[in-house]
């Protein structure tokens, strides 16, 4: 008999939307008794089943559904078919867009949920960040390899959140080839190269490919600051769209030189080009003082909230560091501006940048929004899929 999760009464409401967390104070009782990450029936309080989902018993988020059919048993074929569903959607982008790397599974969005898998080229890296996608590894691994027989996979399930779950930190090969220290990949006519191992995240930003495209709508003959530059995705993106010079700012140089390399890879101009390390707060105010004033302005700075006790913190620092970009744009330039907080709902963001437009005594016009790319989908009822976002702002 499995065991069954049984939920309080009136709690079922958010399953029958199917939604797939089930929180802590939602749950009435567990009947039997199910190790970290094993699969359980939640039932409501007259026990009317409900969902099959991974017990987490050191979460909040103490159920995430699997299934919302009865019929439907967690095995080698469900995570096959999941697989399968969702690459019919990447070969259609990657047709569209001429893409060799992609985000295959957006976790919840893609029915599975704690699961992240990046590909690049003939890379697939996982990220599996709940216990119930840890329990269920050798299964998904399975899956992958009758799939992708070609291709190798390497683990980067090195993100603190897995703590959350009660669990280590993982990294490292699973099958196939070691990935090379630096892998290039294609993106809108830019090859870019990725550090599989020890990069950020799987590796790379994949979500902001579309963001990167728009930007060179933006810069034509134009002076551009890209702030938290990373690998210079946004700089070469920059470059391509004919800027007159970039300034790509960050506190890795490994990261610098890396952009420094993919500027070359493009076959785009160095002495265009700068690269800053140092720490983008104290750089800007440096740059008011000195008076330093810029075409373009990229904002693209790391996750600033991880959970709702720092969302006032968060606030602050967004519209802190938009003041200060506002202040150094000249008339008539545009800051593009992005938050990649999973709490920072679009429209706070939005009023943060507009009361920092205030605070700096300029008048701003939101011209464009942009959000992760479509490889990075948003099922509808999970709505906190959606965590990147962002506004093209124009100076008047």
């Amino acid at each position: 008999m499995s065991v069954r999760l049984v939920l309080a009464k009136g709690r079922e409401k958010s399953l029958l939307r199917r939604h797939p967390w089930v929180f802590s104070g939602a749950i009435a009782r567990v009947e039997g008794k199910a190790s970290p990450g094993e699969t359980v029936d939640v039932v409501d309080h007259k026990g009317g089943w409900l969902a099959r989902a991974a017990w987490s018993p050191a979460s909040q988020i103490r159920a995430r559904v699997w299934t919302f059919d009865y019929d439907e048993a967690v095995d080698i074929d469900f995570f096959i078919r999941r697989l399968q569903k969702a690459q019919q959607w990447r070969d259609w982008l990657a047709a569209r867009d001429g893409l060799d790397s992609y985000r295959l599974i957006a976790g919840e969005s893609d029915g599975l949920p704690g699961i992240t898998i990046d590909r690049f080229g003939d890379f697939l890296v996982l990220q599996l960040l709940s216990a119930g996608a840890e329990y269920q590894r050798p299964a998904l691994v399975s899956a992958l390899q009758s799939l992708y027989p070609d291709c190798s996979i390497y683990d980067r399930s090195d993100v603190a959140v897995r703590k959350k779950e009660g669990m280590a930190l993982t990294q490292g090969p699973v099958c196939g080839e070691l990935p090379p220290d630096l892998l290039t990949i294609e993106e809108h006519g830019m090859k870019l190269l990725v550090d599989i191992k020890a990069g950020h995240k799987t590796g790379y930003y994949l979500d902001q490919r579309d963001s990167r495209f728009a930007t060179r709508r933006y810069v034509k003959d134009r002076r551009v600051l890209n702030c938290f530059s990373y690998t210079g995705g946004f700089a070469v993106s920059a470059l391509l769209g004919g800027c007159s010079e970039v300034i790509s700012v960050d506190t890795s140089e490994e990261a610098l030189a890396i952009a420094r390399q993919n500027v070359t890879l493009n076959q785009q101009d160095l002495s265009r080009t700068q690269f800053v390390r140092d720490d983008v707060f104290k750089l800007l105010r440096r740059y008011r003082e000195q008076g330093e004033t810029f075409d373009v302005i990229v904002m693209d700075p790391p996750k600033f909230v991880e959970n709702k006790n720092q969302l006032a913190g968060a606030c602050r620092g967004y519209k802190d560091i938009n003041l200060l970009a506002l202040q150094l744009l000249n008339p008539g330039g545009i800051l593009l501006t992005f938050s990649c907080s999973g709490l920072m709902a679009s429209d706070l963001f939005q009023k943060i940048v507009a009361d920092a437009a205030v605070d700096a005594g300029r008048d701003v016009q939101f011209i464009e929004q942009f959000r992760q790319a479509a490889d990075h989908p948003v099922i509808a009822s999970y709505p906190e899929g959606l965590y990147l976002k962002g506004f093209a702002c124009r100076l008047m």
